[in-house]
Parts: C-alpha cells; sequence; structure tokens
C-alpha cells in the first residue's frame, strides 16, 4: 500500500469563519471553523474569531497557515472536515 501526501491547491473564504478547500485529489470540503474558536480556552485562538485576523489566512507549501504558522491545521483532518476541539476537562470525563 502506498500512501501519497494530500495537499490543498486553493482556499476561498465563503462565510465569516468557513473556508471551501480543494485537494490535489479534486476533493472538495468547506471547513467552518466558528465553534473550534469559539470552544478554545487559548486566547491566542479565540483571537480568530476577529473577523480580519480570520481572513488573513493563506496556502504554504499545500497547507493552510495564519502568521507565521501562529495557526494551522492537520491537513487530513482539513481533508476530512473533522477539526474538533475537546478540552482536557472533556477528555477526563
Amino acid at each position: 500500500m502506498t500512501s501519497a501526501a494530500i495537499n490543498i491547491i486553493s482556499a476561498k473564504q465563503t462565510g465569516d469563519y468557513r473556508i471551501r478547500l480543494r485537494f490535489d485529489d479534486q476533493t472538495e470540503q468547506e471547513v467552518d471553523f466558528r465553534r473550534f474558536f469559539a470552544k478554545s480556552l487559548h486566547p491566542d485562538i479565540q483571537a480568530y474569531l476577529e473577523p480580519s485576523r480570520f481572513a488573513a489566512f493563506r496556502l504554504e507549501y499545500g497547507e493552510l497557515i495564519w502568521g507565521d504558522y501562529d495557526l494551522c491545521f492537520p491537513v487530513i483532518d482539513l481533508y476530512r472536515n473533522q477539526i474538533e476541539h475537546h478540552s482536557v476537562l472533556e477528555n477526563a470525563a
């Protein structure tokens, strides 16, 4: 079995916290980041609820990033549209 790397080839903001991603195998996902940012307990992540900060994403080497890799997600999670945030408290229950 061979595993090929998955890369994002385009990203377009489609809503307040939504980005439509196209991958190199032509799969598309529309990912809503609002819940992830809102549930985070870390203020540096919650800061991306500021619309202009959220909109400052870019693609680099097939990855979706903000800042100097201040925020990025595993490409496979974006491909699967599974970016759920689980706090330490939720995992302890």
